[in-house]
């Protein structure tokens, strides 16, 4: 699992907040399940470089938000993957193309804009994030898996590269169920050209945002999203 290391330089309520907000996208991930346990905090600590009293006050935040809950003697454990009664798309239904097609629409009016931002503001750490996001989905692809959360995390990775905390934050309130491409990769004559394309698409969008070419970055996302739209409307013509 690899962590973001937060600046140890920033003022201490932005390590907080960036501290919960990155397990708030391991926990979306996946990467900590519903009913598991989260590290402990001197685990956390060294995993993020910061203090103990910062991890507690993150874990904190996830707490009251609802999203854990500590266990008296056994760790702080996740109890859902939505705080607050749950997302607005957790109806999403990955077995419907209708469905899929809604949050593809609504993910192109979001992540187009994302990319561009991206391209004008990412840091140096944030485009080295980007291409290990890549670099984890070629793997992903190369071991035949569904490879759904390296697929979430790259868009994840871009969307921090905004600079802008609430585009993770609309990606994680869409969950990794936002990137429905099981129902694509089970189309066995085609998955090897289907997961090429895909690969394509995902490496056009993070050199567009490496050469921070914003305009280059919208239209690379644009045509990413587009064309998972086609895909998808074909099986519907099926």
């Amino acid at each position: 699992m690899r962590h973001r290391q937060v600046d140890p330089q920033s003022p201490r309520p932005n390590l907080v907040q960036q501290l919960a907000d990155s397990l708030r996208a391991e926990i979306a991930a996946g990467a900590i399940p519903v009913g598991g346990r989260l590290p402990s905090e001197s685990r956390l600590s060294a995993a993020h470089g910061v203090s103990r009293t910062v991890v507690r006050e993150a874990v904190a935040a996830l707490r009251a938000d609802g999203l854990v809950a500590a266990r008296q003697g056994a760790g702080v454990f996740v109890q859902q993957l939505h705080p607050h009664g749950g997302s607005p798309f957790q109806d999403i239904d990955p077995e419907r193309i209708s469905s899929i097609l809604d949050v593809l629409e609504l993910r192109a009016a979001v992540e187009i804009e994302a990319a561009g931002l991206a391209a004008q503001r990412r840091a140096a750490a944030q485009e080295e994030a980007l291409f290990a996001a890549l670099a984890a989905l070629e793997a992903a692809h190369a071991a035949e898996g569904s490879a759904t959360a390296e697929d979430f995390a790259f868009h994840r990775a871009v969307a921090e590269a905004t600079q802008n905390p609430r585009f993770a934050q609309f990606l994680d309130m869409l969950g990794p169920e936002a990137i429905p491409r099981a129902r694509l990769s089970d189309q066995r004559p085609t998955q090897a050209e289907y997961l090429a394309q895909i690969q394509r698409e995902h490496r056009a969008v993070a050199h567009a945002i490496s050469a921070r070419d914003a305009a280059a970055a919208r239209a690379a996302m644009r045509d990413h999203l587009e064309q998972g739209q086609a895909r998808y409307r074909r099986m519907l013509r099926r």
